[in-house]
């Protein structure tokens, strides 16, 4: 009986150490790719203000609001930048949206080819981005809102790529002329969400 009783607690160990080393393991890297739950999508972002995680839901059903789209009527004001910076070819990093299509087969390879057909130089290749981070403001801390204009930002030909994580970083490569600033004129709607929201959905390959 005390033989029994000393495996169980055992094997409650052993299982308890696994799962906390699965814990640690996502703790300890990024977090990165879409994940689907019920009718919406969730991916990562970054807090612009200090370079937080955070997680962004899309209701599948909105689709980006064009301007024939009486919900894209809203006051200007109304509206967030969303700021989506495109690695080159060869940047190593862990990244909020990682390969073409990759992990967030939705719009990695839309972004891919408009940074290769406006920056040819630094993305030779659209099938070689490595990925793209999203930054965006959030409540108390930056400019905020339901609804998010994309500005596509690239790296100009001859600069030293850096991992851009907040607002103050991406002012710093403005200031110093290293980004091609894109304005999509696409405006969507989605809102942040929890990091428990996330890992409840599903990964989308």
């Amino acid at each position: 009986m005390k033989n029994a009783f000393r495996l169980n607690r055992a094997l409650l160990v052993l299982a308890m150490s696994a799962l906390l080393f699965q814990v640690n393991a996502f703790a300890a890297g990024l977090p990165t790719g879409e994940r689907a739950l019920g009718n919406a999508t969730i991916e990562p972002a970054y807090n612009d203000y200090d370079g937080s995680v955070v997680y962004l839901l899309t209701p599948n059903r909105l689709a980006p609001l064009g301007p024939n789209n009486p919900i894209n009527n809203v006051n200007p004001h109304a509206v967030a930048p969303l700021y989506l910076i495109v690695y080159p070819p060869g940047t190593a990093g862990t990244f909020n949206c990682m390969g073409v299509p990759g992990n967030c087969p939705d719009h990695a390879g839309v972004i891919a080819g408009l940074a290769n057909s406006k920056e040819p130089l630094v993305y030779t290749d659209a099938s070689a981005v490595p990925g793209h981070d999203h930054l965006v403001g959030m409540p108390r801390t930056g400019d905020f809102n339901v609804a998010w204009r994309v500005f596509v930002e690239l790296f100009k030909p001859g600069v030293t790529v850096t991992h851009i994580t907040t607002l103050a970083q991406l002012k710093a490569a403005w200031s110093a002329n290293s980004l091609d600033e894109v304005d999509t004129g696409i405006t969507f709607v989605c809102s942040v969400v929890s990091e428990h929201a996330y890992l409840a959905g599903t990964p989308v390959a």
